[in-house]
């Protein structure tokens, strides 16, 4: 009973990033703040919908195949984004005029 409730708020809580995510995809204003919007709290709230199946899952290989969802979203969303992010701006994306920091303006690639 406990575990059911627990899983639901972790899945109802994920899906909520998930909407969250979507949302700021279309409402940021460049392509670097929609790629952090489509990776941050996509990635967490897939970890959450996954840790709530995980509560409910009772066989080993169930757990297994969600763990193993979770350890590979977090390998690959980070180096997909950072990919994304300096492809973007060698080609020349535009930068929303709120941004303060530049790291790769003094960079040699």
């Amino acid at each position: 009973m406990v575990v059911d409730v627990i899983s639901s708020v972790l899945i109802l809580g994920g899906c909520v990033l998930a909407v969250l995510a979507g949302i700021g995809m279309i409402r940021f204003p460049d392509v670097f703040a929609r790629m952090h919007a489509a990776t941050k709290p996509a990635t967490l709230g897939l970890v959450l919908v996954a840790t709530g199946a995980i509560l409910q899952e009772d066989t080993l290989s169930g757990v297994t195949k969600l763990a193993l969802v979770i350890a590979l979203q977090f390998l690959t969303s980070p180096v997909g984004a950072h990919l994304v992010g300096r492809a973007a701006y060698h080609a020349g994306g535009t930068v929303d005029e709120a941004t303060v920091r530049d790291d790769l303006a003094d960079a040699d690639d």
